[in-house]
């Protein structure tokens, strides 16, 4: 991107005015005041950006999770810390006026930077001071992203940071950024961190940033156990929270707000969102079915820490939408809703020599999701059931849900499920850390059989061949104790402060 005039790309006046009025840190003017509560991600994205292993860090995940807010944190820190104010450009890709003719956006508009802002080339400016910094939001929406991102971070000394909602775009340029990309994974709030926005309390995460040697280590897990009843009074009271209402920032930053209100505003922008934009347009821009996916995420909210098969789903969607619609485009659409970070899918434990038998589990990003969209809360808080005991089923099945989403956003974690296989009990899932297992097994209920809740775990460790060190129950109350020294228990509300 040479400074020659000639080579300067022009740009619509509507659009280098809303790029003025979007980054007021070039005139020295204060950006939009943004929340002083730091999700744990921050610090994550702030190490990675400021490290050399990649030019580019990507956050991805669910609408309204905070990403945008993380954008404008980090942007608002660098300026405090001192970075020059002309190295930072923002663009907000899903706000812009129309790019109509303009050719290659992410080039044009680094261009116009370099020009008009910067008054040198990238190259120029990494060597005389801080390393100028791109934060784009949404970018993944444009034509040919990705190959442009390249294209920047080949040439120039620049750092970017990509904040998308669509996992699905983002994992579709991830080729042609091999070895340029690292990404940080951001899901809907963790139990400190609802401890920390809405209580003002603060719960240190157990689990090193890096890394997940510790998981192998029994000592971890038995100091979860004890750092759990020994910050029960904060713990109890952020598990009601996200019990009540899940763990969307807004429904915790907006904590008066009724809760039909919330379950509206997430219907709105979470999942109608994802399920109009996100998720509509195929393979060689061929549109799915609206009303398919609608249906899907019903019944995947329905079925939510469960593995219904064919035989299951088939016929509801029948029955439903009165339509011969074949497994294959089923299980299509909910992995596009597992691209879509709505849910995950935990498949069977693949086990050598042996074919993979049994279906997806589906886990839930957020039980309030299931809330709001078929309009039924499950209590998940023991006084919530002791009212309710009819829920306590459905509410051992969204707590093996939120368990299993929890486990499957650790960085780097292979989690699976262990379907009954002949004289084997099924067990909830299974770690896989190197060639070490642990099985992890939810009896989410006010009372456990400590042998007949223990069977599969103790099936499975039994099995030499599965190489399993011990094994964790995951229960509802804290003073929960197994006669057998293999198996750790720890509560619910425990196991999700980990993080």
């Amino acid at each position: 991107m040479a400074r020659d005039t000639s080579d300067i790309e022009r740009l619509p006046t509507s659009l280098e005015t809303f790029l003025r009025e979007t980054n007021p840190w070039w005139a020295g003017e204060p950006a939009k005041t943004v929340p002083p509560f730091h999700r744990r991600a921050f610090q994550t994205m702030q190490r990675k950006l400021e490290g050399d292993l990649a030019p580019i860090v990507v956050v991805r995940g669910p609408r309204q999770v905070g990403k945008t807010t993380l954008q404008l944190q980090l942007i608002q820190r660098l300026l405090e810390q001192g970075h020059p104010a002309d190295r930072i450009l923002r663009v907000q890709f899903d706000d812009l006026p129309s790019l109509k003719g303009v050719a290659e956006p992410v080039l044009t508009l680094g261009r116009w930077f370099q020009h008009h802002i910067l008054a040198q080339s990238f190259n120029v400016a990494a060597r005389g001071g801080p390393m100028p910094l791109l934060c784009l939001d949404e970018v993944q929406n444009l034509a040919d992203w990705a190959p442009q991102l390249k294209a920047l971070v080949d040439h120039h000394s620049v750092k970017v940071l990509v904040t998308g909602s669509s996992a699905l775009r983002i994992e579709a340029g991830r080729d042609s950024l091999a070895g340029r990309i690292t990404q940080v994974e951001l899901g809907t709030l963790l139990l400190g961190e609802i401890a920390g926005l809405r209580f003002g309390e603060q719960l240190p995460a157990l689990l090193p940033a890096n890394g997940l040697e510790a998981l192998l280590n029994r000592d971890f897990w038995e100091e979860l156990a004890r750092f759990g009843p020994a910050h029960a009074a904060v713990r109890d009271r952020a598990f009601t929270a996200y019990a009540q209402r899940g763990g969307y920032p807004i429904a915790h930053a907006r904590a008066q707000a009724p809760w039909p209100e919330v379950a509206d505003h997430l219907n709105e922008t979470v999942i109608q969102r994802a399920i109009q934009h996100d998720l509509r347009m195929g393979e060689r821009g061929q549109k799915r079915d609206p009303q398919l996916l609608e249906e899907v995420f019903r019944l995947a909210c329905r079925y939510a820490g469960q593995s219904p098969g064919q035989s299951v789903l088939i016929p509801e969607i029948h029955h439903t939408l009165q339509a011969n619609i074949g497994w294959q485009r089923i299980r299509a659409y909910l992995r596009f809703l597992d691209g879509a970070m709505l849910l995950r899918l935990i498949p069977p434990l693949e086990l050598r020599l042996k074919r993979r038998r049994g279906q997806d589990k589906i886990c839930l990003c957020d039980h309030a999701l299931r809330a709001s969209w078929l309009q039924e809360q499950v209590p998940l808080e023991e006084s919530g059931l002791a009212d309710n005991p009819h829920m306590a089923e459905l509410a051992g099945h969204i707590a093996e849900s939120t368990a299993g989403y929890f486990l499957a956003g650790l960085p780097h974690l292979d989690v699976a499920h262990f379907p009954e296989r002949g004289s084997e009990p099924e067990v909830d899932f299974v770690l896989t850390i190197g060639e070490q297992r642990i099985p992890i097994e939810i009896k989410y209920r006010r009372r456990i059989d400590p042998h007949r809740d223990t069977l599969g775990l103790r099936a499975f460790l039994e099995k030499t061949v599965y190489n399993a060190p011990f094994a964790i129950l995951v229960t509802m109350h804290d003073h929960v104790r197994i006669d057998d020294p293999r198996i750790i228990t720890l509560s619910l509300p425990t196991l999700l402060l980990m993080r």
